[in-house]
């Protein structure tokens, strides 16, 4: 699934919701693949998995109570389901036929179920009489129901009937409702699926668990003037005989599949169609009215199935794929095979009115979520511990993708920014978790949809890619599908796969990865002798909170790479670190030549260079003869050994300012990212006002140059800077940015001359955050008004920044209204929080308030974590970190505990930092500016 939002969902998961993440030093959550925003266990059989997740970090995790999977006496060949939604009472009616395989004779069968109550159930063995069930005992807590038999089932196959009856409810999850309007303006309800992780129990009881597949004949009963869509096409669709307005629609057998993979979705679309080179029929269905916002994901699902079909060398196993927007979506987009769902966001594209991001978001949602019809449908996890392998894997080969159908986009340089570092920052705290995290209870499992499973898991997939080779590793990947294919593997299965495909030692090399939390600090220093380079590198484990002193440090197996000056681009030495230091010389480089570790930035790790190293390095920096991703990651590590306490951060702004002559807009966006959490941290200072100088300095010939308007000949990454560069302007109050950004928004209201889709998210921003009542006003009309989505987001994601408390709280009340989408309320709070001190403090006192509504809206889900962490993770004062700890105390919120933990660490190591380094802060900002004498 998509996280976050973004990656996360995730979201993101900060955005991978989005353009850049939030001002806060751990930057928020993409949603991505299943719920972007997301464990692992080695192959554990059926039985019993007694999931006590105890954590390997300082700060322990509250004992989970044990669980036990399902029993394995009885399990399930077939589903035959038949469903009966209700549109106008949210109910549903149910049938389960299930073809059943009993291994050993029992009396009583144990399902998973929520929320559903049985009618009825009855067992009959082949060719032998019906056995009515006398009891059915709900075990609520555990999500099950024992179905008791007067005798027992013998071995052997049988039919097992079911009728239940359930609530389409209206959690984002499960069997749900989802609000929608008619171009008439009616307000009406489609029916639809999310089951990831555990929700398919909702929808029909089931033996809901990944290992546990079977094929599925399902059937829908349906108004006849709706769309109604499944995992397969339609075979079948007659009247229904009781009701003249019913129809009867019946979907071919599936693939032998997991519940959680299983969809349907009934309502009012249009679509897009067209056929992949390969012969799959593709479909895009969007709102009624808007089958023109799907061409964009139909182009780009047609060019990504051929590319994955030719990249893992398997087919597309089924004659169809759907891709369909959900109005009331939680995640970013699901995998359901065959049946993909998507937030309106994710998906669809005007021509008009969405920006260049915006396009770029649905590429690699798309491209995610594709990948998943292999990596995670065809092939599935044992068990959720081992989610991180889905996710992850899809979360590289995204941008793999996009990279195939969009080069221009320069999309794995934009990977080390939105996810590489991102992942870096939330594995330095104490309160992370290793990527392979045993799951027991389903309850667990929202909490490791976070970066960790999503973007720590991309980023190691991308070093194993480059330690074996592209060849070896579709080697590897081609024998892992064919190996498993309609089965279930653990993490253990892949690496003996690519470690038989490379000769290389990859599980060796990958435990040290997966099974502990962290990673290294790889210190560099040199000497040279004639003309040979010796560089002296030693590993150590990277906190947030200063160098690792404890006695037993981890030691990671670390594929290291070395270029130099002579050949920026190419690695001139490799070698695998597998011990506390190493020496290695450089042959044939001279003394004026730098050095540089970690080509490309793609080994997961922070480097701390000799201040010699580095020195030598900086040049590099302003006449552009570093990568662009290597001019990041230097100002990356750099930026996050200040936090660290390991360097001044004045050391930071100096480098930071050698950016002067940068054209790369992902290093730009990093750069901007770093800003902000420095500007969200000297907010708590009385000179907050100088760092929006440096800002301004720092970001204004860059804004000069790109001017407003786009060029002949600019591309997507010029769009993307020009918005980054003038919604950074503004926002710090440069004169011009601000006069020029209310001429245009004026022009915007009246309707003389719309902007450009590029430009509407920076002068949203920059006119709200020097605005008053009546732009708040105008900017609420304009939301009201909005005809798409991505145009609602938009507003939504900057009326934060608003800076009159009595405008914070009207935006707060109109987080929670009927206005915002139940899933974009977290975004707007997140604003709030985001924009200022106050809104800060005035987020988390309405978070507080108004707990019960928001907890309840999301029961727990990973959107309460996301929207703890945007709201709480930018306070730099200690007895925040308490006040935060206490108030989850008493309320609780099993999914987000370890995000409140995160959040209270973040909180503890802004105030340090706070204290240690803005002094010497404020003397360099004031001495910058004052006359030379």
């Amino acid at each position: 699934m998509l996280l976050f939002l973004g990656r996360a969902v995730s979201l993101s998961f900060a955005h991978r919701l989005h353009s850049c993440r939030s001002p806060s030093p751990a930057r928020p959550v993409l949603l991505g693949s299943v719920l972007i925003q997301l464990g692992r266990i080695t192959g554990v059989t059926h039985g019993a998995v007694f999931g006590t997740a105890t954590s390997q970090h300082t700060g322990t995790m509250p004992e989970r109570r044990p669980f036990v999977r399902l029993p394995t006496d009885v399990y399930p060949v077939n589903y035959g389901l038949s469903l009966k939604p209700d549109l106008i009472d949210f109910t549903f009616e149910g049938k389960l036929e299930a073809s059943v395989e009993v291994t050993q004779a029992t009396n009583q069968i144990v399902m998973n179920c929520a929320d559903i109550d049985i009618i009825t159930a009855s067992f009959a063995a082949h060719g032998g009489d019906e056995l009515n069930a006398t009891g059915f005992n709900y075990q609520n807590e555990d999500e099950k129901v024992t179905l008791s038999f007067p005798s027992a089932l013998q071995k052997g196959s049988g039919t097992l009937k079911i009728d239940f009856v359930g609530e389409l409810n209206d959690k984002m999850k499960g069997f749900y409702r989802s609000k929608y309007t008619t171009p008439a303006g009616e307000v009406r309800y489609a029916a639809v699926t999310q089951f990831e992780a555990t929700d398919a129990r909702r929808a029909f009881p089931c033996w809901d668990e990944p290992a546990i597949k079977a094929t599925f004949d399902i059937s829908l009963i349906v108004p006849k003037d709706r769309v109604a869509l499944s995992n397969m096409n339609v075979i079948e669709r007659k009247p229904y005989p009781d009701d003249e307005n019913l129809v009867e629609v019946k979907f071919a057998t599936t693939p032998i599949m997991s519940t959680y993979l299983v969809a349907f979705v009934i309502g009012e679309y249009d679509h897009v169609e067209s056929q992949s080179s390969d012969g799959v029929t593709v479909r895009v269905y969007t709102p009624v009215g808007k089958a023109e916002q799907g061409k964009f994901a139909l182009e780009v699902a047609t060019k990504t199935l051929p590319f994955y079909k030719d990249y893992f060398n398997v087919p597309y196993p089924l004659p169809k794929i759907d891709l369909i927007a959900i109005a009331d979506f939680a995640a970013g987009a699901m995998e359901n095979w065959g049946l993909v769902t998507y937030r309106e966001t994710a998906l669809l594209i005007d021509p008009k009115n969405s920006c260049s991001s915006s396009r770029q978001w649905v590429a690699l949602v798309v491209g995610h979520e594709l990948a998943h019809q292999w990596f995670g449908n065809l092939v599935t996890m044992e068990w959720w511990t081992h989610l991180w392998l889905n996710e992850g894997f899809a979360s590289w080969i995204e941008y793999l993708c996009v990279d195939h159908c969009f080069p221009e986009y320069d999309i794995w340089t934009q990977f080390v920014s939105a996810d590489y570092t991102r992942a870096l920052d939330l594995d330095a705290l104490d309160s992370s978790h290793p990527i392979e995290v045993n799951v027991g209870h389903p309850s667990e499992v929202d909490e490791i949809f976070d970066a960790i499973s999503y973007s720590k898991g991309a980023s190691v997939i991308r070093m194993l890619h480059n330690y074996i080779g592209d060849e070896d590793f579709r080697k590897g990947m081609n024998a892992y599908l064919l190996k498993f294919q309609h089965k279930n593997a653990s993490t253990e299965d892949l690496w003996e796969c690519l470690e038989q495909a490379s000769g290389k030692p990859i599980a060796a090399v990958m435990s040290s990865w997966t099974k502990q939390m962290g990673f290294p600090i790889i210190a560099v220093d040199q000497e040279q002798q004639g003309e040979e380079r010796i560089l002296k590198i030693s590993q150590k484990k990277f906190c947030a909170s200063g160098p690792h002193n404890s006695e037993e440090c981890p030691n990671w197996m670390v594929p290291i790479s070395i270029c130099t000056s002579e050949d920026p681009k190419c690695s001139k030495l490799k070698v695998l670190l597998d011990c506390p230091e190493t020496t290695v010389s450089l042959s044939g480089v001279g003394a004026d030549q730098w050095v540089k570790i970690n080509p490309g930035t793609v080994g997961f790790y922070r480097i701390q260079y000799s201040s010699s190293m580095l020195e030598s390095l900086l040049p590099g920096v302003r006449d552009l003869s570093l990568q662009p991703v290597d001019r990041l990651g230097l100002q990356n590590d750099l930026f996050s050994l200040s936090r660290a306490g390991m360097i001044s951060t004045v050391e930071v702004l100096k480098l930071m300012e050698a950016f002067i002559n940068e054209p790369n807009y992902t290093v730009w966006s990093d750069l901007s990212c770093n800003l902000g959490v420095l500007s969200s941290l000297l907010s708590h200072t009385d000179f907050h006002e100088e760092i929006q100088e440096f800002i301004r300095d720092l970001f204004t010939p860059i804004g000069l140059k790109l001017g407003w308007d786009s060029k002949a000949g600019e591309g997507h990454l010029d769009a993307l800077l020009r918005g980054l560069v003038l919604g950074k302007l503004g926002k710090a109050g440069h004169k011009p940015t601000l006069e020029e950004a209310r001429r245009r928004f004026k022009d915007h209201v009246e309707g003389k001359q719309v902007l450009p889709a590029d430009l509407r998210s920076p002068v949203y921003l920059t006119v709200l955050k020097h605005g008053d009542g009546a732009t708040l006003d105008t900017m609420l009309k304009l939301h009201k008004q909005a005809d798409m989505q991505e145009e609602r987001n938009r507003i939504e994601r900057v009326l934060g920044a608003i800076s009159a408390p009595d405008l914070i709280q009207k935006v707060l009340s109109f987080a929670l209204s009927e206005e915002v989408r139940p899933q974009d309320t977290v975004s707007v709070i997140g604003g709030v929080a985001g924009s200022s001190k106050q809104g800060r403090k005035a987020a988390w006192k309405f978070v507080r308030d108004n707990w019960e509504e928001l907890y309840n809206r999301y029961q727990g889900g990973f959107l309460i974590s996301r929207l703890i962490k945007l709201t709480v993770d930018g306070f730099a004062i200690d007895k925040m970190a308490a006040e935060v700890k206490t108030f989850f105390e008493s309320h609780p919120a099993p999914a987000a505990e370890r995000t409140v933990q995160q959040c209270c660490e973040n909180i503890l190591l802004n105030a340090a930092w706070l204290k240690r380094d803005a002094d010497d802060i404020h003397q360099y900002l004031l001495r910058r500016k004052a006359p030379p004498v």
